[in-house]
């Protein structure tokens, strides 16, 4: 028999060894982790960038997606009914009337994801207001501090409806209904038997919805800057994930959602700038951006955002892990009825006079809708600040686009609620999609 099929002698260092076992240099191996391949998908090209989509849109993670379709057939809908509907003069509109409710609907952003609800953003704003007139108008009070006393009155009210609800355990929904119908009674005994408080013309109020910059540079400036900012960010975390061993996006990718947004921007400028008529950038406009990017650099760089979650994601988590919960949820509260209050002052800018009406109506209902249309989900927990902007731009799309094809009121309060709703049903599927794919 050839030494080739000869069974090998049994040595010291096989003798009694399990012949399943593995050998001394597989052993001294070290095991290799299994790697997500979702870390990976940005190497695989445009193929990965498919790959991953897919996959989030199969987990429920449809983000921003449903309201920038919404968007893309409001546009192409009343465009195809009326030529003006992009026009400069139609979209200044859209974006003066979406500035107040928008800031407000900022705040109530941050109380959803609590995973709670503030029924008296309304007439905390009409509160604001009418502090607002009365030490300006009625007092003669400097406008800057009167405008800085009816904010801080709205600190005071959301807290006050934080401390019963973090503190004293009444419900957040029934504590702010009782301010609705408080805060209601106080706006109208400010307002005095006259029922209406006029806006100087001239003054810093009257300014806020009817300044624009004619400059074309000044639109054109506001829209490189935001360019330039969403850069600088994406580079910034592009720099922090890989100082921490993350995956990190691209260069190629950088640049293309900096193009992406750039053309955007620039195209807004144009149109609120260029056409005959154009009344240039609306000071609205800036003030609301200017919230937004200051609200949305608290909740994802800092430590009191990510708090703000982790509260509204698992109040009793948060707790264990040290969180103040009652703290975070006071200042929550607070922070609701500030731009409630910032808010009001749109309102009444807009309407030249600080009146009982003001917040009311279907001021609450409008941006409480906002919020969810723009992807904030009701269970708390998940929301961008920016859903603000998205969510009150559809609304206000809808109403300009109606009251353009001269559509009664109640077809457009039905048409709102139609779309709250198909918000409100997308964000339950989606929840249930996530829990079904083991993400939520």
């Amino acid at each position: 028999m050839s030494d080739l099929t000869k069974t090998p002698k049994p040595t010291e260092t096989t003798k009694g060894q399990d012949p399943a076992a593995p050998s001394g240099a597989e052993r001294s191996a070290a095991p290799v982790p299994a790697v997500d391949p979702r870390l990976l998908v940005r190497e695989e090209g445009l193929k990965g960038y498919w790959t991953e989509f897919t996959r989030k849109v199969r987990g429920g993670e449809l983000g921003s997606l449903p309201v920038l379709i919404g968007l893309v057939v409001i546009a192409i809908v009343f465009q195809s009914q009326n030529a003006n509907f992009l026009s400069a003069s139609s979209v200044a509109n859209i974006a003066v009337y979406s500035s107040g409710l928008g800031i407000m609907a900022v705040g109530i952003v941050f109380v959803l994801i609590l995973g709670e609800i503030d029924l008296s953003v309304g007439s905390v704003a009409g509160v604001g207001a009418a502090v607002w007139a009365n030490l300006n108008v009625h007092n003669g009070w400097n406008d800057w501090v009167a405008i800085l006393v009816a904010l801080l009155s709205g600190t005071a009210l959301g807290a006050l409806h934080g401390f019963f609800f973090a503190r004293i355990g009444v419900p957040a929904f029934v504590v702010t209904l009782a301010g609705f119908l408080a805060w209601s009674g106080l706006q109208e005994w400010l307002i005095g038997s006259e029922g209406s408080i006029n806006t100087p013309s001239g003054g810093v109020v009257e300014s806020l919805t009817n300044h624009f910059f004619a400059e074309k540079a000044a639109a054109y400036g506001v829209a490189l800057l935001a360019v330039l900012a969403y850069a600088g960010s994406l580079l910034l975390d592009r720099k922090r994930r890989g100082a921490a061993g993350l995956p990190a996006r691209p260069a190629g990718e950088i640049a293309l959602r900096s193009g992406a947004v750039a053309v955007l921007c620039f195209a807004i400028a144009y149109v609120l700038n260029e056409p005959a008529g154009a009344r240039g950038l609306p000071l609205a406009l800036v003030l609301f951006l200017a919230v937004l990017v200051i609200a949305d650099f608290v909740a994802r760089r800092t430590a009191f955002g990510r708090q703000v979650f982790a509260v509204g994601g698992s109040a009793e988590a948060a707790r264990r892990a040290g969180i103040s919960v009652q703290r975070v949820r006071i200042v929550v509260f607070a922070l609701s009825g500030t731009l409630g209050a910032f808010g009001g002052l749109f309102i009444a800018s807009l309407s030249g006079s600080a009146t009982k009406n003001v917040g009311g109506g279907n001021t609450l209902m409008l941006v409480i809708a906002a919020a969810v249309i723009g992807g904030t989900s009701l269970f708390g927990g998940r929301g961008k600040v920016w859903s603000a902007l998205l969510g009150m731009i559809v609304i206000q799309s809808i109403q300009q686009g109606l009251n353009m094809l001269n559509m009664a009121n109640a077809i457009q309060f039905m048409i709102t609620g139609a779309v709250l709703l198909a918000a409100v049903v997308i964000d339950s599927v989606s929840r249930r999609t996530q829990k079904d794919a083991g993400r939520a």
